[in-house]
């Protein structure tokens, strides 16, 4: 194989053995006749060090100066992974973000990538350098320090990949690649040989948190193969790539679930143009997400009004919401954080149908009350109550056949 990127997780990186560890799977590959590009994060449990050290000194730390706190981590780590692969007989080269020239916007603390100048990382490679990069952070045209938030170090080893056409992008975690489920909800969960981005991204999207969404996108959008491999166990992983047509594809890929769902519903809202914008619109102005939308049939001139948004924001979007009471003249608000949403997903629901009335069957026989349900070409999600959370997915897991390996 011609070129891989690679990148390791804090927890892969948590120690100078792990270091070496690291470093001896970047060895296997290179033995293998590619070239390697290694993007690592900070050791675990720096990032949230760093974190507290700034808080300890201010409750709010300018964004631009915590970014360069921030930064530091990373900086720690392929300053010792280059040292260890030089220990094994390699020569290595480390480079911050801003090395690397990977250029981002001045958005501090959640930049995004604008462009990657790779032409030093090239000049390493034809020199036959194992090139080791920071994750998580970059540079703006001012040349201030800047980081992409967390998880950004996916994001970071995808889009290197993208620029310098890599053949795959390796991204080792904790976990031997994605299951159709959370093994520790479901025992028998299987690991997944094979995921296309759209699914990827519904799961991630929905709670599945092995990749972040943003290096999912970015991999779809320049057709990057990624594959998550554990580093602690051997193993093919999953592959994450586009769809192949010519392969038929399993009806139901996965179900993920997302236990961080609260529900705010307002009553008795008069029902005329424009209501649905006067109660989103206080919401979308605090900079809270909406996830699920559901307005009732009117009735009597009013109507009912429910929708869900990260269960962090349920205290400030209630308050929001009895102000907006207030001013359209509604009944009531209130607010329900003991919910969860759980979701189906898989492209095979495009060829299919009867996905949702078998799911809606399956949580019947379990006498499992859906307050909410919304669909996609490829996933349909309901909102329950969290006490039947593991019942659900357990029993929608058997019903689609998940715990079987494929023929």
């Amino acid at each position: 194989m011609g070129l891989i990127v690679q990148k390791f997780g804090g927890t892969s990186v948590a120690s100078p053995k792990h270091i070496e560890n690291v470093a001896a799977k970047v060895a296997a590959t290179r033995a293998a006749g590619s070239d390697v590009v290694v993007v690592v994060s900070a050791m675990s449990g720096e990032t949230n060090r760093l974190l507290a050290l700034a808080h300890d000194i201010s409750r709010r730390p300018l964004p631009r100066e915590l970014d360069v706190l921030l930064a530091t981590g990373e900086q720690v780590t392929i300053a010792l992974l280059s040292i260890a692969l030089e220990k094994i007989g390699l020569e290595a080269r480390s480079y911050t973000g801003g090395q690397v020239r990977i250029l981002t916007d001045n958005s501090f603390n959640k930049a995004r990538i604008v462009d990657i100048d790779a032409n030093r990382i090239h000049k390493d490679l034809a020199e036959k350098r194992i090139v080791v990069v920071a994750g998580f952070q970059g540079i703006d045209e001012e040349g201030n320090i800047t980081t992409l938030g967390r998880g950004g170090s996916d994001t970071t080893a995808v889009a290197l990949a993208a620029a310098l056409k890599a053949d795959e992008c390796q991204i080792y975690t904790d976990v031997d690649g994605v299951y159709t489920t959370d093994p520790r909800v479901v025992p028998d969960a299987r690991r997944l040989d094979r995921l296309t981005y759209e699914e990827m991204l519904e799961m991630a999207s929905l709670g599945a948190k092995v990749l972040q969404i943003r290096s999912v996108e970015f991999a779809s959008k320049y057709n990057v193969p990624v594959r998550v491999l554990s580093s602690f166990a051997e193993g093919p992983g999953t592959l994450v790539t586009k769809e192949d047509e010519g392969m038929e594809q399993a009806l139901i890929s996965g179900i993920a679930f997302n236990r961080d769902e609260a529900k705010l519903t307002i009553r008795g809202v008069p029902d005329q143009p424009g209501v649905a914008f006067g109660i989103l619109g206080p919401i979308g102005q605090a900079n809270i997400e909406v996830d699920m939308i559901i307005q009732n049939v009117s009735k009597e001139g009013t109507t009912d009004f429910t929708f869900t948004v990260h269960r962090n924001d349920l205290d400030r979007g209630l308050e929001i919401l009895q102000r907006t009471a207030q001013q359209l003249g509604a009944r009531e608000v209130s607010g329900d954080e003991r919910i969860v949403k759980i979701s189906v997903v898989g492209v095979g629901m495009r060829s299919h149908a009867g996905i949702a009335s078998t799911m809606f069957e399956v949580l019947a026989k379990e006498r499992i009350n859906i307050q909410m349900i919304s669909t996609s070409e490829i996933k349909i999600s309901v909102v329950v109550d969290e006490k039947y959370l593991e019942l659900a997915v357990r029993a929608l897991h058997e019903a689609f056949g998940l715990d079987q390996t494929p023929a």
